[in-house]
Parts: C-alpha cells; sequence; structure tokens
C-alpha cells in the first residue's frame, strides 16, 4: 500500500489486483488495507481496478461533448415533471450543504446528468410495487447516439468494481464476503455525470461548486480531473485538505450507510467541492463521473454482528428511509436525489 502522504494522515492507494487475481489471502491482506482506510479517514484511492481505460475514456467523452451543448439543447433532457430525478438539472439546482442543516446553505455551482440502474427486469416483482416504480424510472437519453451506449457500459463496470469492493469490506469487517451480495442484488444506485465550468465572473458569497455534506449510501466511486477548484475532505480536527488525484485510479469514500453498518467503526466523512481561485477561474472547467452506490430499497440497516464492541448508535432503518431523510432536508431537489463529488 502506497501512501500520498497529507494532512490527513495519509490517503492510501491500495492495488487491487492482488484481490481480483490472486489468492484468498491476497484478497484478505487487501480487505486489511481497507478497513484500515476506512477506520482512519473514509477515503482510499484504487488501483488495478480492472475498468478499462477504453470504456472510462468513452464515457468522459460523451458526457463532455454534452456539456459542450448549449443551454436548450442540454434542456432537452430535462425531466418532464417534479420529483422525477433522471437526465438534466442546470446550474444552481442542487443544495448539498442543506443536507446537514448548514445555515443559509447556498446552491451548488454546478450542472450534472443523473441515470439509475440499466439492466432493470420490468418482469420481476420486486420492481413492480408502487415504491420501486418510484425509484426505478425510465432514464433519460440524450439524442447523441454515442451516449447511452457509453454511459451503460460504464455503468455495468462500476456495479462490478463496486461488488468486489463490497466483498472486500465484509472480508475487512470479519465477515462472510458475500455478506453484502443480498442487500445489493437490485440496488439503487445513481451514476451522476458532474460538470463543474469556469468561474469567469465569480460566486455568490459563500457559494461553492458543491457544499459540504456526506454522501448517503455504502461507498461512492469517483472519477475526476486535476484541475483548479476540487473535492476537499474535512480532518477530525475540522480543518479542509485537497483529496489527491491519480492518473489511472478511482477516488473511494465510504457512505452514512456504512457508518451505520459499522456503528461508526468506519468513517463517513464530510467533504465539498471548492471553487478555483480567482486567478485560475478560466479554465477550470472540472467533470466527474460518480457512481453513488445504493443498496436495495428495502435494505435493513442495522449494527452489522462484528460492531457492537459499542452498544448500536442508530436504529435500525432502511436504505430507502435513510436516503428520503436525507432528501427532505435538501432545497427545490427532486425525490431519490444524491450527493456529487
Amino acid at each position: 500500500m502506497e501512501p500520498i502522504v497529507t494532512a490527513l494522515k495519509s490517503v492510501p492507494i491500495i492495488d487491487l489486483t492482488p484481490a481480483r487475481l490472486g489468492s484468498q489471502a491476497d484478497k484478505l491482506a487487501v480487505a486489511r488495507q481497507i478497513d484500515e482506510a476506512a477506520r482512519s479517514i473514509g477515503f482510499l484511492v484504487v488501483r488495478g481496478h480492472g475498468v478499462p481505460q477504453e470504456v472510462i475514456e468513452a464515457a468522459s467523452s460523451v458526457t463532455r461533448r454534452f456539456y459542450d451543448l448549449s443551454p436548450s439543447e442540454k434542456g432537452r433532457s430535462r425531466p418532464r415533471s417534479k420529483g422525477v430525478y433522471r437526465g438534466y438539472f442546470g446550474l444552481e439546482t442542487g443544495n448539498l450543504a442543506s443536507t446537514i442543516d448548514e445555515a443559509n446553505a447556498k446552491p451548488d455551482h454546478r450542472e450534472y446528468f443523473t441515470l439509475g440502474p440499466v439492466d432493470v427486469d420490468a418482469a420481476d416483482p420486486y420492481y413492480r410495487t408502487d415504491l420501486a416504480k418510484e425509484i426505478f424510472l425510465p432514464n433519460i437519453w440524450p439524442a447523441d447516439p454515442q451516449f447511452r451506449p457509453a454511459i451503460e457500459a460504464y455503468y455495468r463496470q462500476m456495479e462490478e468494481l463496486a461488488g468486489l469492493l463490497m466483498n472486500l469490506c465484509a472480508l475487512g469487517l470479519g465477515l462472510d464476503e458475500s455478506w453484502f451480495d443480498d442487500k445489493f442484488d437490485k440496488h439503487t444506485t445513481n451514476l451522476v455525470l458532474s460538470n463543474y465550468p469556469d468561474q469567469p465572473d465569480g460566486v455568490m458569497d459563500g457559494q461553492l461548486r458543491a457544499g459540504a455534506h456526506t454522501d448517503y449510501g455504502s461507498l461512492t466511486i469517483l472519477k475526476t480531473e486535476d484541475k483548479p477548484g476540487g473535492l476537499e475532505v474535512q480532518t477530525a480536527d475540522g480543518r479542509w485538505e485537497a483529496v489527491p488525484i491519480v492518473a489511472d485510479a478511482f477516488i473511494i469514500n465510504l457512505g452514512d450507510l456504512m457508518a451505520y453498518w459499522t456503528n461508526d467503526e468506519w468513517v463517513s466523512t464530510m467533504h465539498r467541492v471548492v471553487n478555483p481561485p480567482r486567478d485560475k477561474a478560466v479554465g477550470s472547467r472540472r467533470q466527474s463521473l460518480v457512481f453513488f452506490h445504493q443498496p436495495n430499497y428495502d435494505a435493513r440497516i442495522a449494527c452489522i454482528p462484528t460492531c457492537t464492541a459499542q452498544a448500536p448508535k442508530y436504529p435500525v432503518t432502511t436504505a430507502n428511509a435513510h436516503l428520503q431523510s436525507k432528501m427532505a432536508k435538501m432545497n427545490d431537489t427532486p425525490k431519490f436525489a444524491e450527493a456529487t463529488n
């Protein structure tokens, strides 16, 4: 494990190759590294992830091409009904800081495109309940004929990577590696394609590209760019430190549900996306592909058996109930939304 030394103690770079291709002992060794990072800072960087570079590049390319469109052209991909969290949302339509009850929270200076699961079996009764019909909404696709295949291919690769990471999380927690499998076999994950434009005219006082927040689900897989005005994480003593961008790697951070499941033994860390310095505001456009791994909507969230050294801190809930409790605090934002990095 090669650490990036920062004031965060360190953000570990973990090579997943042994876990993907090695022995069970190799997998356990990687799981222990993940456990160490999860208990200290809740952030890590993974290499050797097995995601083909051409899939990443294709998804990045069609996303950039979409955001190069005019406002009216992008607007054709907006949802047609209020409360539908699919398709395109323009600048300042989200307010992440409001989810942590921040006073006078300003809307985020970002635009984003969101989609949900791409392989839903409409004949499965699980997807046909009234609640499921609200959650598993049809995705909205732009006119670009290359957009849908590129993004669907990326989504499926993220599903595989998330599955591997959850198996390793289970091993790191002293559980059978399949412990999380039945909680994610019909997951509700959102993929959010975020664009943070240049800021030639500045922003309002107190406004950020994305306000301070924790993520809501199990873990987040982030592919982003090394541009001025990026991701920062809050240290235990309240300072903000930049999360480094590493080539050929993904940034992983834990969400609230991993903290709930582990009785706070694992950390869901506050983070934000800051504005570029004024002398670098032009040329600071930043794009992120963010896979917010969410369990099945009815997954039971309760303290796991290996994390009971202290009495459970959180009441038993479900994944969807937790998500809705967060979204109720988001101002003028659709249901089933998720934070963006």
